[in-house]
């Protein structure tokens, strides 16, 4: 049977049965239906409109309450869009979707809709296969390179060459598929969510089936723990509440009603408001209820959370000439590498220059050669271009990734993708989630209020669950219970405290936990074992039994005395938004009557003067304007002999006395406060973009330094307002809001977008559904590993094995030492690159008798100088550890990329110094007293006779020479200004702090000691030297490397010191500014 209420003529509702739906259980308390005359929030005493205010979470706001009159909606009929059913009478949607909400849609009609709707599921976005995985590692432009240069030296005959190229190229995509093989399975997560089968109304029956057969106009019953199948709008409830925390980021369950018919104006309200509506893929916590299917699959609002994941549409232009032009221009982009993060497209393009440089040089010498293309000069063009070519460019990137995963992971980072790294390093903005990221998701007892004491604050809390920490101050002062004055104003607050242990289900407790350790959650007990703080039940009844605990007040400690013996119960009730417990007093006659709630559900059954009650309400204002969820606690006294009527709710909740109110909210994390002023100074904005209300978000956003005390009217701003602007609007704002309240799935993604487009590059923290579009369309997305769900972590580009907002700072740090630390080795490739560039072109004027020109390095030599000892020097440079100033300095510009002003400044001048000291060591050689004519002998580009000796010793000379530059390079590009003599002075003081300095990085210094001695052998070796390496051992010529190593740091040092006394480069240049594109972020 189900109680229907009918509404009589003096407004009360008399209770009439009726035959119920079949399947109902006849042990479960009856469902009560909707009044047939009136459909109201709040029974307004004028039945046209009224307006409310109603506390819905941690703050008041205003909610327009629609009636019916006479059985006509005041809302227009309903159109059919899912998005508008929670503005009407759910009669109204059932009449439009033709389905008797009684009985239920029949077995053929469901089959009908199921063929026109498809079914009730999310399409899925398909694996990714491995071959498309292997393509991404080939398809970018520094692959390309190495390929083309392979397949000349394979062309050439010269197999040791193209196998050496062939072994760097499977490095790269080793490692690189092995980083990307875990396929994007967002789709997949979402699907995991969708519950597997769901109770509906068919034919009359309550039956069971799976939930993708599910069809609009369907009948699904509801109850605890069940997770909802579809979008329903709902028709009857009971005590009904819904973790709707995946979609809207609140930490607490949504209230539910069925009645509440919202007014047209809030047709576009957030959905944690539409509190006649259950969402697909939220879970019933508390109650039952009945509701009709109004979407289903990609329709619902998790499906729309799907659709945004689905990534960047492909162009529906009905022209098919502008379709296939786009999909080349895709194809071709993607080939290149031209598509990803700013680094990765600046060094595609770096490839592609590289490519063409490649092939103008190769020209270049076969014009020199009068295009006789023999052998020796095709060798010779060979020579040039991989001498262009940084071919360990990306074996190091690649490992200096890695090595960089490891570091973040041992930081509580995990990287899911590798493009993620050098992205982090330079992001000027981070939009954050409130609940869980910057907050603990828990909630927190801060203040109460009691008349004739004042305010209780807890303050400098770390440990939520233990009730010995942090300090408790009465108005402002230290709570010393020795003080005379302080113990009338503790005796005040007893009974409070009392009533919120008492009308409580919640435990806390301490457990022996002789494995686990957690910093502020646990003591040393007397034997030795870690001591735990755990608690079970409603997180807002957990914080409440804390606060009694606090002055040894708990729950368990009061009923141990055996004064008190509980009689019942009336549970809260969502509608009620109160509960109250009955208590007998054993040693008297009374009864003790504790009851807590909203404040608009409780001071209405207080007796209390209108005074009093201005003071009340003014009290309840503070609290709430501090962003804390107000709750009123009160009790009163009965005699036993009122037992029987203790089963009567409105005679125990009645006649009430008011004892205080209590503010909770959910604390900030004790280090999010530090992690923000850390991204302040490093010139990072943070924005929080969170579903909870406007108040309690802005008391966040000051509490944690996101919000100063001076901030712009436009700083903070309801998703309201900001999804009713256009996007020309938003980007006409001065700055863009750093708190936005109540947010959509798509407030997020178009707050990254208008980022984007003020040329800010910004990262989304998350941990729900609700976060896992914006976290897609971030440059670099973070999910919550602790705390979120599968689909955050999917879609994040990062996942935070804490969940603590600290280890964001640390991953930019680490980020930012990656991007100083690829500049170093870039520099020092590229310093190579151009030195032995500068040295083969000029020497095409060095010829044999037979007009070829005669290289001064062999390919052998060139690809020995780049692969083993550059390679070494640049991983080494890679492990560089962070500046001191890398948290205090602004971003770098990612438009401008790794190829800053400075480093391309400072790679030529020293690269073209390099070149010209190896050219001169080659002239001295060759030229010297006592060589005779100086003749370059005869076919020396293919091998050894006896008129090369000369030849032979000068190649040795500039491959000697160009070895230890080299070596000596990857000191000094450990910083782009300071003296390699005075590294770092603040931390390797003394008089050997240069020693020191150098030997701080083992594997670098390792790496060059080895580079030093490995070059002895591959000069001296016989055969070896003569045959692979085309140059013989040199004795005298040791001097010219010397000198020339002498002047190359001379001009290095030089060079560093005009920077310094001018202020060149790394004092300024390269930098991002906070403020980009006209606006500020």
């Amino acid at each position: 049977m189900v109680i229907i209420p009918t509404t009589q003529t003096d407004g009360h509702s008399q209770p009439v049965a009726i035959t119920g739906q079949e399947g109902q259980d006849p042990d479960e308390p009856p469902i009560p239906r909707p009044p047939s005359s009136v459909v109201e929030e709040v029974k307004p005493k004028n039945p046209s409109s009224v307006t409310e205010e109603i506390d819905i979470g941690t703050a008041s706001i205003s909610t327009d309450v629609e009636t019916r009159d006479g059985g006509t909606s005041v809302n227009p009929a309903f159109s059919g869009s899912a998005n508008t059913a929670h503005i009407h009478d759910w009669k109204c949607v059932a009449a439009f979707l033709e389905v008797d909400t009684k009985n239920g849609l029949s077995t053929d009609e469901a089959e009908k809709r199921l063929q026109i709707h498809g079914p009730n599921s999310l399409e899925g976005a398909g694996q990714v296969s491995i071959w498309e995985i292997l393509l991404r590692q080939v398809s970018n432009s520094l692959t390309i390179v190495l390929l083309i240069a392979m397949a000349l030296s394979y062309g050439t005959l010269d197999f040791i060459e193209g196998a050496v190229i062939t072994a760097v190229i499977l490095l790269n995509i080793i490692l690189g598929f092995g980083q990307d093989f875990r396929a994007e399975k967002s789709m997949q997560s979402l699907l995991s969510l969708a519950a597997p089968s769901s109770r509906v109304t068919r034919d009359s029956k309550t039956v069971q089936i799976r939930a993708e057969n599910l069809v609009i106009g369907d009948i699904v019953n509801l109850a605890t723990g069940d997770v909802v199948p579809a979008d329903l709008r709902l028709l009857e409830t009971s005590n009904l509440e819904i973790d709707e925390a995946n979609l809207t980021g609140e930490s607490l369950p949504s209230p539910k009603d069925a009645t509440v018919i919202m007014s047209r104006q809030k047709a576009e309200a957030p959905i944690g408001d539409r509190s006649n509506m259950a969402y697909s893929s939220t879970t019933v916590t508390l109650g039952r209820a009945i509701g009709i299917v109004v979407a289903t699959g990609m329709k619902t609002e998790v499906g729309n959370v799907a659709d945004l994941l689905r990534g960047p549409k492909v162009s529906t232009s009905s022209n098919p000439l502008i379709r296939i032009g786009q999909k080349l221009k895709s194809g071709t982009k993607s080939i290149l590498g031209l598509v990803g993060t700013p680094m990765q497209i600046k060094l595609s393009k770096f490839a592609i220059l590289l490519f063409a440089l490649a092939i103008l040089l190769a020209i270049i010498v076969f014009s020199a050669n009068k295009w006789h293309l023999e052998n020796e000069v095709v060798l010779y063009g060979i020579c040039v271009a991989v001498a262009v070519i940084p071919e360990s460019l990306i074996a190091v990137m690649t490992i200096t990734s890695a090595l960089a995963v490891k570091a973040m992971a041992a930081s509580n980072v995990v990287i899911r993708r590798m493009s993620s790294l050098e992205a982090i390093g330079g992001v000027t903005s981070i939009c954050s989630d409130k609940t869980g990221t910057l907050t603990q998701g828990k909630m927190f007892a801060h203040k109460v209020w009691v008349p004739k004491m004042g305010v209780l604050s807890i303050k400098d809390s770390t440990n939520i669950l233990d009730p010995e920490d942090g300090k408790l101050e009465i108005d402002g002062k230290p709570l010393d219970k020795d003080d005379v004055g302080v113990r009338d104003k503790v005796t005040a607050l007893l009974p409070v405290l009392d009533a919120v242990a008492l009308c409580n289900f919640a435990t806390v407790s301490q457990t022996n936990d002789k494995e686990n350790e957690t910093i502020g959650s646990f003591e040393k007990s007397t034997d030795g074992n870690l001591l735990q703080w755990t608690a079970h039940g409603d997180p807002t009844e957990i914080a409440l039994q804390v606060l009694a605990m606090r002055l040894n007040r708990g729950k368990a400690t009061l009923l141990q005395t055996g004064s008190l013996t509980h009689i019942m119960e009336h549970q809260f009730d969502s509608s009620l938004k109160r509960m109250s417990m009955v208590y007998k007093n054993n040693k008297d006659t009374t009864l003790s009557v504790f009851a807590k709630g909203a404040t608009e559900s409780i001071l209405p059954l207080l007796d209390i003067s209108p005074n009093n009650l201005s003071i009340i309400n003014t009290m309840v204002e503070t609290l709430a304007s501090d962003g804390l969820r107000v709750l009123c606690i009160a009790s009163k006294t009965i005699p036993q002999q009122e037992m029987r009527r203790c089963k009567d709710r409105s005679f125990i909740e009645s006649n009430l006395t008011l004892l205080g109110l209590v503010g909770l909210y959910d604390p900030p994390r004790p280090e999010s406060l530090a992690a923000v002023q850390t991204c302040h100074a490093a010139g990072i904005k943070v924005h929080m973009l969170t579903g909870d209300h406007l108040v309690t978000a802005s008391s966040i956003a000051r509490t944690v330094g996101i919000l100063s005390s001076t901030h712009s009217s436009s700083a903070v701003m309801s998703a309201a307002t900001f999804d009713a602007l256009t996007d020309d609007q938003i980007d006409n704002l001065h700055e863009l809001p750093s708190v936005i309240a109540r947010c959509s799935p798509t407030t997020k993604v178009r707050m990254v977008d208008a980022l984007k487009r003020r040329g800010a590059y910004c990262v989304m923290t998350g941990d729900g559904v609700n976060d896992a579009p914006a976290l897609k369309r971030a440059d670099v997305g973070i999910a919550m590993g602790v705390t979120g769900t599968d689909v955050a972590k999917e879609a994040g580009d990062m996942v935070l094995t804490d969940d603590h907002f600290q280890s964001i700072v640390k991953a930019v740090e680490e980020g930012r030492r990656l991007f100083d630390n690829i500049q170093k080795f870039l520099m020092h490739l590229l310093i190579s690159n151009i030195a032995q560039v500068i040295l083969l072109l000029i020497s095409l004027a060095f010829k044999d008798p037979s007009g070829s020109s005669i290289f001064p390095l062999s390919p052998l030599e060139i690809l020995w100088v780049n692969m083993i000892t550059s390679s070494f020097l640049a991983l080494g440079l890679g492990m560089e550890e962070a500046q001191a100033n890398i948290m205090t300095r602004p971003p770098r510009s990612l438009k401008t990329g790794v190829f800053t002003r400075e480093l391309i400044v400072d790679k030529m001048l020293y690269g073209s110094c390099a070149g010209i000291l190896c050219l001169l060591s080659f002239i001295v050689v060759i030229y010297a007293p006592g060589q005779g004519n100086a003749s370059l002998g005869s076919g020396c580009n293919k091998g050894w006779n006896e008129s090369c000796e000369i030849v032979f010793r000068a190649r040795a000379t500039v491959f000697a020479l160009l070895s230890f530059l080299l070596l000596i390079t990857a000191w000094e590009v450990k910083s782009f200004y300071r003296s390699l003599f005075n590294l770092d002075p603040d931390r390797f003081p003394g008089r050997f702090s240069v020693c020191k300095a150098l030997v701080y990085n083992r594997f670098l210094l390792w790496a060059v000691v080895a580079g030093a001695v490995i070059t002895f052998p591959v000069v001296y070796i016989p055969v070896v030297n003569t045959t692979v390496f085309k140059h013989r051992g040199i004795r005298w010529e040791w001097g010219v490397v010397a000198v020339g190593v002498g002047v190359y740091m001379a001009f290095v040092e030089a060079w560093k010191g005009v920077k310094r006394k001018w202020g060149i480069g790394s004092a300024g240049d390269g930098r991002a500014e906070v403020t980009e594109g006209g606006g500020m972020v």
